[in-house]
C-alpha cells in the first residue's frame, strides 16, 4: 500500500521539476533570441534591443517565481535535501 507521504514527495518532486523545465525553456528562448538579435541563429528571435530588454526582464521575474515555487513545493512535500 502507497503511503501518504510517498505520495506527496512524488508530487512535489514532478511539480519541482515542471518548475526547472519552465525555466529552463523561457532561459532557451531568450538566449535563441539573442542570438538571432546578434545575427547567430536564423529563425525566431526579436527584431530589436527593446524586445530582447523586456525578455530577460520577464525571464528573471518568472525565474524568482519558480524559484519560489519550488522552494515551497519542497517544503510542503517534505523533500530532504
Amino acid at each position: 500500500m502507497v503511503k501518504l507521504g510517498e505520495v506527496k514527495i512524488s508530487i512535489a518532486t514532478a511539480i519541482a521539476a515542471a518548475f526547472g523545465f519552465v525555466i529552463a525553456l523561457l532561459w532557451r528562448d531568450v538566449i535563441i533570441g539573442l542570438l538571432k538579435l546578434g545575427g547567430l541563429w536564423q529563425e525566431g528571435g526579436f527584431s530589436d534591443i527593446t524586445g530582447a530588454i523586456i525578455a530577460i526582464v520577464v525571464a528573471i521575474i518568472i525565474t524568482v517565481v519558480c524559484v519560489f515555487g519550488i522552494m515551497y513545493i519542497s517544503k510542503w512535500g517534505g523533500i530532504q535535501k
